[in-house]
């Protein structure tokens, strides 16, 4: 994506759609602060607090559409950037904004964070999580822990690359592209839009025999062969936001569906909750419908629940968010920025609150508050200015002028 300075006149309401991207990343930061409070049987994370029904279902809402948005973004500007740089500077500006956070930052982050593994192992409800591989890991598997959204993006901008080449030099004539100029008109166009993009997740999921609703699209956060289910949800996404950027306009459809996509992403998501906490039920034998039927369903309303809700919350950014504010673009940049350092610091004040006699409301507030100025702190003396932020977010300018359209500046799309 352009930076901060760059002044090509771009559509007022990219504004809506940068901060979309940002608030997908930040949204991640509040998902990852509920690990430690969500209910299970069996721990899961490296500490396990005060169980909450309100943090479980917060952490599923997000967890349905976060990722599957941010890829949409991420797509959407990955054609933007393409057609600004050409091919060479394409790949030159996505090495330098994802190719080097990724290899610099994650022996930091993941030696920080097995520090922080290492603490929790101290206490009776903590210590490393449960079924990861052991270090050093065996290739293919690798944690590449929540940095694996860089590993993935690398992935899906190779793969547009080759498959535009081939589509380049077998469509002389433009008509494959034609085609599928029309094939996403005609998509968006259709109330039945969310339900036809939610085909391929919807089959990888109920293909997974293993597959429960808590899991959503399995992040491959733990090998360097990025699973099916990921490559299909992530990669749709991806590519349908490539598509949608050559034609800007059909944005004012999701804009003009934003609450009717929003009632229906609202319903969608309580009915998945609903059935990803059946089989924790003490009666769960007696209900008449089988296990297999069960999952399956719950896998097709899932998939339902991913794209619907995505085209509400981007919906919902073009409806309120389509004009200049300065404190959403400062959000929308430092975005990128926080999601890269945040995880060992939330990790740190999970174990630390879990040893107080608080009640989880207090210390899952307490987590973000210190965690988001501090981090937030950083990125302004550390990062903004700086050659960490040139890296991530382009040059900056100390005084910037706005501009009565400014292009979304965006590290990670």
């Amino acid at each position: 994506m352009p930076s901060a300075t760059d002044v090509s006149p771009v559509p007022e309401r990219l504004h809506a759609l940068d901060a979309v991207r940002g608030f997908a990343l930040l949204l991640g930061i509040v998902l990852h602060a509920t690990l430690s409070f969500v209910p299970a049987q069996t721990r899961f994370w490296i500490i396990q607090d005060t169980p909450s029904i309100t943090l479980a279902l917060l952490f599923f809402a997000i967890h349905v559409f976060r990722m599957t948005t941010f890829f949409l973004m991420a797509g959407f500007f990955a054609h933007m950037s393409f057609h600004r740089r050409g091919v060479w500077g394409f790949i030159k500006d996505r090495m330098q904004r994802i190719g080097v956070p990724l290899v610099v930052a994650w022996p930091i982050l993941f030696a920080m964070m097995g520090v922080v593994v290492f603490w929790a192992a101290g206490f009776p409800n903590g210590g490393p999580i449960p079924g990861e591989p052991n270090w050093p890991p065996v290739l293919p598997s690798f944690p590449l822990t929540h940095l694996w959204f860089l590993y993935v993006l690398l992935e899906l901008y190779a793969a547009i690359l080759l498959l535009r080449s081939g589509v380049a030099w077998l469509d002389r004539s433009d008509r494959l592209r034609t085609s599928a100029d029309r094939l996403t008109a005609r998509i968006m166009r259709t109330p039945l839009a969310p339900a036809i993009l939610a085909v391929p997740v919807g089959i990888a999921l109920s293909l997974d025999p293993t597959w429960v609703g808590w899991l959503g699209v399995r992040t491959p956060n733990q090998s360097l062969i990025t699973n099916l289910q990921a490559l299909i949800g992530f990669g749709t996404a991806f590519g349908f936001g490539w598509l949608l950027n050559r034609q800007i306009d059909l944005l004012r459809i999701l804009e003009k569906r934003w609450l009717i996509n929003l009632a229906f992403a609202i319903g969608l998501i309580a009915i998945s909750f609903a059935l990803a906490l059946v089989p924790s039920l003490p009666d769960v034998r007696s209900i008449p419908i089988g296990v297999g039927t069960m999952r399956v369903t719950g896998a097709i309303v899932y998939a339902l629940a991913i794209w619907t809700t995505t085209f509400a919350a981007i919906g919902l950014a073009l409806r309120f968010m389509s004009g200049f504010s300065p404190a959403r673009r400062y959000l929308a940049d430092a975005s990128y920025w926080l999601y890269l350092i945040h995880m060992p610091i939330v990790m740190a004040l999970q174990v630390a609150v879990s040893r107080l006699d608080w009640p989880w409301p207090i210390k899952f507030a307490t987590i973000l508050v210190v965690a988001l100025p501090v981090m937030l702190a950083s990125y302004q003396l550390l990062v903004r200015y700086s050659f960490i932020g040139i890296v991530l977010n382009g040059r900056r300018l100390r005084r910037e002028r706005t501009p009565a359209v400014t292009a979304p500046g965006s590290a990670a799309t």
